[in-house]
């Protein structure tokens, strides 16, 4: 299947499910990286605008780069209050933006769709100079009991799935080839806190995820539902997780 399709009808969950990340890891990104209000930015792979949201609370002007319509239309829905929203129907690999036009890249809970070659080539198009690229993820700690037996559910149910945020691990091949081995690692803590609504919808939003014609989505959704009743603390549960990124020129 087209990696592009692979959301879809996922964008209910994902507003509902999808966490969002450190305050601390935004702040870093303006003081130390010099991103001003006056900063263009292109967040490729947008979804529904998770990451974005920040970038436009800051005031930036932000192209949220999006090809799938399910995503891109809830993103246009949460965010067409900012005037410095721009929504574009493009991909990692051809953004349709102009060169030189923007002076910062992120993309959050996606690199690992794109084609890396071929998005370090459309990053460089589009990037002024000087211009850097954040790659960044909401990661697991796979220590984590609750991120352990849901790892344990997710590969006895989900035929697609091959490891948390597409597999991707620290200071992973890719990451290194996109940025020639020469970046920065920034990690803070984000701990999840997750009524039982929004972790089932977290779940559920994931691209590997069973959908509910499949034939065994109810036990699926039943061992997830298991998962967090064994958990819970007055209705909610603890996940150990950091929002990362990396950092760097291409």
């Amino acid at each position: 299947m087209d990696a592009t399709r692979k959301f879809n009808g996922r964008a209910d969950d994902y507003l509902i499910g999808r966490p969002g990340y450190s305050d601390a890891l935004i702040e870093c990104m303006y003081f130390r990286y010099s991103i001003s209000a006056a900063s263009v930015i292109a967040d490729i792979g947008s979804g529904t605008g998770k990451f974005a949201w920040y970038l436009l609370e800051k005031g930036n002007k932000v192209y949220c780069v999006e090809p799938n319509s399910d995503m891109r239309k809830a993103a246009e829905q949460e965010l067409g209050k900012y005037p410095n929203f721009i929504s574009v129907n493009g991909t990692a690999e051809n953004t349709t933006l102009n060169e030189d036009s923007v002076d910062f890249i992120t993309t959050a809970q996606a690199f690992h769709w794109f084609d890396v070659e071929r998005f370090r080539k459309e990053c460089h198009r589009i990037l002024r100079n000087g211009g850097k690229v954040f790659l960044v993820w909401n990661s697991r700690n796979q220590e984590d009991v609750i991120n352990r037996e849901q790892y344990e559910i997710n590969t006895r149910y989900c035929p697609n799935f091959t490891g948390f945020n597409g597999g991707i691990q620290q200071d992973d091949q890719r990451i290194r080839e996109f940025f020639h081995n020469e970046y920065e690692y920034l990690t803070f803590e984000n701990s999840l806190i997750m009524d039982k609504k929004k972790y089932i919808a977290r779940c559920l939003s994931s691209s590997y995820s069973l959908k509910q014609d499949d034939t065994k989505f109810e036990e699926y959704l039943d061992a997830l539902e298991r998962l967090f009743d064994k958990y819970e603390n007055n209705g909610s549960i603890m996940i150990s997780n950091c929002s990362i990124a990396y950092v760097g020129r291409v």
